[in-house]
């Protein structure tokens, strides 16, 4: 008797699993595309990196900060025209709106790469690490280019 019970409520339990796991949501997550980094001739040690990140959740999703292990130090920038003038500024946060994407390309968002660890060449690719917060990472594989 007490045998057939412990079956019953191991059967109950199986049968409650798919409805559970139902009831919690998979943690939405933005996507890295398209993306690639410049290379500059003569050697110079920045580079720059493009790419688009999509949101498919549903909320804003801000990016914090930008790291890889390819590089001493990577962060968000933007390239604007101010009176014909080309200037370049640090941002603190990119924010991913929901089911949209933002494009880092030249000219406009972008990826200011500093000190490359070891000598990158076309054909490269190299791991970057958006953070997302809420101990969120989002991994972006950019592939290297020689010019634009």
């Amino acid at each position: 008797m007490k045998t057939r019970r412990l079956i019953l409520a191991a059967i109950l339990a199986c049968a409650a699993l798919p409805a559970f796991a139902r009831d919690k949501p998979a943690t939405c997550m933005p996507v890295v595309r398209d993306a690639w980094i410049r290379l500059v001739p003569g050697g110079m040690p920045m580079h720059a990196g493009f790419a688009r990140i999509e949101n498919p959740c549903d909320a804003a999703v801000t990016v914090t900060g930008v790291s890889s292990d390819a590089y001493g130090s990577a962060s968000l920038h933007e390239s604007t025209l101010v009176n014909g003038i080309s200037r370049m500024r640090e941002l603190p946060q990119l924010v991913l709106p929901a089911h949209g994407s933002v494009e880092l390309k030249p000219g406009g968002l972008h990826l200011m790469l500093m000190d490359p660890k070891k000598p990158l060449k076309a054909g490269d690719r190299v791991a970057l690490r958006f953070d997302a917060g809420k101990s969120r990472n989002v991994r972006g594989d950019f592939a290297v280019r020689a010019g634009n």
